[in-house]
């Protein structure tokens, strides 16, 4: 599925400034041309597919939503050295400053998503069409606009609610709302998704891949644990999500390898292929950056093998013995061989290498090609979010059963049972490290567990001192506030 592709009406229906070919340089869609608006189904749903777009970026996730691993503890950048992802670094080192380009990205990626879902919003209920697409067109609106806002709200907090087109001056530069309002819109966004969205199961041919009911069940049990105050919501609506056919795969290598991709386990994933017809440096690029990035440098592993995101010695370790996840997820000394090749421990700064997101030069001959989609959810996030909210709801016997599923199919044992509810919180956040990892998911883990003083404690444990509770969240950008008076700061920076 790659309904993407080619999206012909996006540069007819938004106006964008580029300064320059170079992503890093791309200032945010803030203005609209709305005399181009859809008048049929198929002009809708080709609107729809464009507010999919900014989830393939490099402002998103194909780059900086998985490098918050780093910063979460799991990795180091490694790249290129010197001033390579010096960005990254000060984030990783917590020294990040207002004008640091890392945090610009992660506040500029949603918002074009979000403007995008809005013009679908508005103008979907007036357009005599079929009631089907209308509806999951409206739908995918729905969660799409969810989502990127729950992106941000877990970055930055407050944040400005844009629930319409902007069509005027005055309404360019809107002032930030509390963070619970964010939850609110997000919970209600998320709610209307999935009345209107079909099952995972009724698509097919070129629209497998788009949001369906499934995703919008499961982001929103995402959203009530992250809120940590309803945690039978929880358990309720990652049970509705059992019940709609989603399994785990029983080889957990197939979550990361183009030709399973969209499985039974996946509720939702970035979809990216080979051969866009774009640059691979540009926004529009479709291809993947996974693969080229992470790919050990001088190996001949991957197209391109630039190095990022080394492993380090503390996550290595944290791996129970026997755990089938680390030889697929990791390259150590002594791994598997990869397509052939033998793993150095000299193409990494720490040791390591992340395997998990590599394809073969046979699936992808150059850097600029990679077709491997990026997970946002799992089936086993659902079933380990589901074992955290028992847990939390003293439950704790009755959790182990969602835990041992995950573990099961990593080769492990039962957990040990009769754990206290504070021992087996921290099995699973342990869990959700190992089977999540460079998925972009610790971080999220660390800020939210006991108010972000886990985080803060875990951080300290591995030397990142500088960790306080202002770094829980990111700053506002400068030159955000330069634009937007409005815009606030954060506390700290």
């Amino acid at each position: 599925m790659k309904f993407i592709k080619k999206i012909v009406l996006v540069s007819a229906i938004f106006a964008c400034t580029q300064c320059s070919s170079d992503f890093l340089d791309k200032a945010p869609l803030d203005t609209i041309n709305t005399s181009n608006y859809p008048t049929n189904a198929a002009e809708l749903v080709t609107l729809v597919n464009g507010a999919y777009q900014p989830l393939q970026w490099p402002k998103l996730y194909n780059l900086r939503m998985w490098t918050t691993d780093i910063m979460a503890g799991n990795s180091i950048v490694g790249a290129g050295g010197g001033t390579d992802g010096i960005e990254t670094q000060d984030m990783s080192n917590f020294v990040t400053s207002t004008d640091n380009q890392g945090v610009l990205d992660i506040w500029r990626g949603p918002w074009p998503g979000i403007l995008r879902s809005n013009i679908v919003l508005s103008v979907a209920p007036n357009l005599e069409i079929d009631e089907t697409i209308k509806n999951r067109s409206m739908g995918e609106a729905y969660f799409l606009r969810a989502h990127y806002y729950f992106i941000l709200v877990r970055f930055f907090g407050d944040l400005p609610l844009i629930t319409t087109p902007q069509n005027s001056d005055s309404e360019l530069y809107p002032a930030r709302v509390s963070k619970a309002l964010i939850y609110e819109q997000i919970i209600a966004d998320l709610e209307k998704a999935a009345e209107l969205l079909p099952n995972k199961s009724e698509y097919s041919g070129s629209n497998i891949g788009r949001a369906n009911k499934g995703v919008a069940l499961g982001e929103l049990a995402e959203v009530y644990l992250t809120l940590g105050n309803n945690w039978q919501k929880v358990v309720d609506l990652t049970t509705q999500v059992e019940g709609l056919g989603f399994g785990l795969n029983t080889n957990y290598a197939d979550n990361f390898n183009p030709s399973t991709e969209n499985s039974k386990e996946s509720l939702f994933e970035v979809q990216y292929e080979s051969n866009g017809g774009y640059s691979f440096w540009n926004n529009e690029n479709q291809a993947s950056w996974t693969s080229p990035f992470m790919g050990p440098r001088g190996s001949n592993f991957v197209g391109g093998g630039f190095g990022w995101n080394q492993p380090t010695q503390e996550f290595v370790d944290s791996y129970e013995t026997n755990d089938s996840r680390k030889n697929i997820t990791i390259f150590y000394d002594g791994a598997p061989a990869f397509d052939g090749k033998t793993y150095q421990t000299s193409y990494s700064t720490t040791g390591f290498n992340v395997r998990k997101f590599l394809v073969p030069l046979s699936v992808s001959s150059s850097y600029d090609n990679s077709p491997l989609n990026f997970p946002i959810l799992r089936f086993s996030n659902i079933l380990l979010m589901k074992a955290e909210a028992l847990n939390e709801l003293g439950q704790t016997l009755q959790a182990e059963t969602p835990l041992n599923k995950v573990r099961n199919r990593a080769g492990l044992s039962n957990i040990t049972t009769g754990l206290s509810q504070a021992n087996f919180r921290l099995a699973v956040l342990k869990e959700r490290r190992i089977e999540l990892a460079f998925e972009g998911q610790r971080w999220f883990d660390l800020v939210r567990v006991l108010s972000g003083q886990y985080g803060l404690d875990f951080l300290h444990s591995i030397g990142k001192t500088n960790a306080t509770q202002k770094h829980l969240l990111f700053p506002i950008p400068q030159i955000e506030r330069d634009r937007n008076p409005k815009l606030t700061q954060n506390p700290g920076y």
